[in-house]
């Protein structure tokens, strides 16, 4: 028995495994692009409750992308509602050179507010 077969009509190639011949199908280039903690915190979410979109993005190749677009647009969003938090509550250079603790402990609740935010609006939606 042969190791490998085509058949032409279908385009699609077989390897002996066996006693039985399996396709041999793989999954289609992805994009490289770096994931970070943003993406990598929306992908356990799609893991664990949309298998469906999963497997839909993981299948097609779209998965990365996806990925890298959800973490940039967290990100952006994380950045510019602290910037007008911090704005909008007077935390500013001053209050950090005249009271660092003050300024620390504000900063610290804004970004958990903006952590939150982002977390419902795009992460775990």
């Amino acid at each position: 028995m042969e190791k490998h077969i085509y058949n032409e009509q279908t385009g699609i190639s077989y390897t002996l495994q066996g006693d039985y011949y399996l396709p041999d199908l793989a999954p289609p280039e992805q994009e490289d692009k770096p994931i970070g903690l943003w993406g990598q915190r929306h992908l356990r979410y799609i893991k664990q409750h949309h298998k469906v979109r999963y497997t839909n993005l993981l299948t097609s190749g779209k998965l990365n992308g996806y990925l890298a677009d959800i973490d940039k647009k967290a990100e952006d969003m994380l950045s510019r509602l602290v910037k007008q938090m911090a704005e909008r509550e007077d935390v500013t250079e001053q209050l950090k050179a005249g009271n660092q603790m003050e300024w620390v402990a504000r900063m610290n609740n804004i970004r958990s507010r903006a952590n939150e935010i982002v977390n419902h609006d795009i992460i775990y939606n």
